[in-house]
Formats: structure tokens, sequence, C-alpha cells
């Protein structure tokens, strides 16, 4: 079956490289236009540069128009494959296709529709997350569902480590509709629409945490805004990175004290006060500064002793 990809995002790389390995040839591989990332230097282009390792033609629309795609002939193909592109992509567009577009999408949809599945399900405790592969329609990765399989998430995992796993999964799960696609044996079935759940693009100031939220929600946070933004926390008068750090129970024979507060701390980690209990913050990241524990970082600031609040 005669392929389009579109992604351009490194959760993308796993199904490229699958497709070029597959019976089915990729006739363009569709990403997202060059642009300047930190300090004026251009920003990565993953899918480009391993769709030209791989010996594929590519494209970077500003926008995928159908005007654009008439006037394409690469796109004369069977099924548009669509994996962390970045844009929505129009009805008109999709329609272009005899087989439709299938989406990659690591959630198990409907929960957490929308730019930012992965650090949603962190952010909301999940214990098991997935893939979903669906037939896109014009509405919002609500379409037939062809294939899903969970994965748990473990208790440490990160937003990139989830990613990772699940871009391999969806990458074996995309051959596999392709496949039983090609032999009409695929299998759909609907959405429950009143049961979705949406996530939305996570901005910098999702990651600007304060004390007064619960230890646990702190911890989602570091978790799932890895790398970027990142979580920065009130410390020593200023406002670090906080790098590593875990939730915990207030401790035992602790005089209650407001979130913030400097409670303790073993070796060179500190333990500050939370919404609900205490916060071991085990390595912060002043501005401009490199990566330290918290008892180093307070050493350098005026002078602070236990108690101190934040």
């Amino acid at each position: 079956m005669r392929v389009v990809f579109a992604g351009s995002a490194e959760f993308s790389l796993p199904s490229l490289r699958a497709l070029a390995a597959s019976a089915h040839p990729v006739a363009l591989v569709i990403t997202a236009p060059d642009a300047l990332g930190s300090r004026g230097r251009p920003a990565p282009r993953p899918v480009r540069d391993l769709a030209q390792q791989l010996g594929l033609r590519t494209a970077q629309p500003a926008r995928l128009s159908r005007e654009w795609a008439l006037a394409s002939p690469e796109l004369a193909a069977e099924v548009l494959v669509v994996c962390a592109y970045g844009q929505l992509i129009p009805a008109t567009v999709l329609g272009l296709f005899p087989n439709g577009a299938l989406g990659v999408h690591p959630s198990l949809l409907p929960r957490h529709r929308g730019a930012s599945p992965v650090a949603a399900a962190i952010l909301a405790g999940d214990g098991m997350t997935g893939v979903t592969i669906y037939q896109m329609d014009a509405r919002l990765d609500a379409g037939p569902i062809l294939a899903q399989e969970e994965i748990p998430i473990p208790p440490r995992a990160t937003t990139p480590d989830l990613e990772r796993e699940l871009a391999d999964v969806g990458a074996r799960l995309l051959i596999q509709v392709l496949d039983e696609r090609q032999k009409r044996a695929v299998h759909a079935w609907p959405q429950d629409d009143g049961s979705a759940t949406y996530s939305r693009k996570v901005t910098r100031l999702d990651g600007e945490v304060d004390w007064a939220l619960p230890g646990v929600e702190i911890e989602r946070r570091l978790r799932a805004l890895s790398p970027w933004p990142g979580v920065s926390v009130p410390l020593g008068g200023a406002r670090v990175k906080l790098l590593a750090g875990t939730a915990l129970p207030w401790p035992a024979g602790t005089a209650a004290a407001t979130p913030g507060t400097l409670i303790g701390g073993e070796g060179d980690s500190a333990l500050v006060s939370t919404g609900d209990g205490a916060f071991q913050i085990s390595m912060v990241q002043p501005p401009g500064g490199r990566p330290m524990g918290p008892r180093a970082f307070l050493r350098g600031c005026r002078p602070i002793s236990t108690g101190h609040r934040e």
C-alpha cells in the first residue's frame, strides 16, 4: 500500500523507519518547515534528516492545504499516515487518499486527545497508557479505532521515557494495521465520545510551581514536563530549576509549617513543606548555573536556616 507520511517530532522516527523497511512504499515524507531554535541556531529537524538518510522524498509546506496537495504529484498514494506532525490536517486533504488517513496517537483514545497526551497521562496519575491507531476524520483524534495497545506507566517514568517506548509500540501497530488493511482484514470500532478527555499544549507557565501544591502534584510535573519547559521552584530567595526530587509524607515529630518552609534534609538534599506534606529536593539548577545539590546552592545564598519560608 503506497503511503504518504506526515510527521515532525522524534516520536515519528520509529514509525518512519518501520514504514521504510516494510512492504508499503513511502511516496513522500511531509514534515514541518525549518525553524530557528535557541540562540538563533537551526532547530532540530529529525524527520527530515531521517527521510534523507533513507533516500525518501521530503516536502515542508508551511500549511498542508488541498491546493498544495493537488499540485504535488507525489501525493498520489493510497493512504496518509500522520504521526506527531504538529499541524491540523483539513478534511479536504484527508479525502484525497482512497484509504483515508491513519493517525498514530500516544494515548488510549478517547482518553487524552489533543496535543500533549503523554504528559497528560503522567499529570493525571494514570497507571496505564498506550498507543492508538485510528482512522482520522475532521474531528480532533476522534475517528474509529483500528488498533490499540496499552503499557504500564512506571512510578518514576518521565515524558521522554514513555515517548520512546510508545513510539516503538506505535510503529509496530502501524505496520500491523497497514498489513491488515491491504488484506481487507482490519476491524474498526467507534470511540466513546462521552468518556473523552483532552490534553492542551504544554506552556512555560505550567512549569512554574508553587510549594502550596500537593507534593505528588509537584513530582508529577517534574516527570511530565521534562525536558521542556521543566519545573522551577522558589528556593533561597530565587527561582531555580528543579531537576530531581521526591514527594514525601510529613515527617513524624515535625511541627506544622507553612508551604515553602525549609524543614530539614539529609546530606546535600533539602526538605521543603508542601500543601499536603514534604518534598525532598535532590538536584537544582540556578539561572545561568550548573546542576548542583540544593544545600550547595543554599550555601551560596544569604544565610538561610531550617524554618526559612520561600
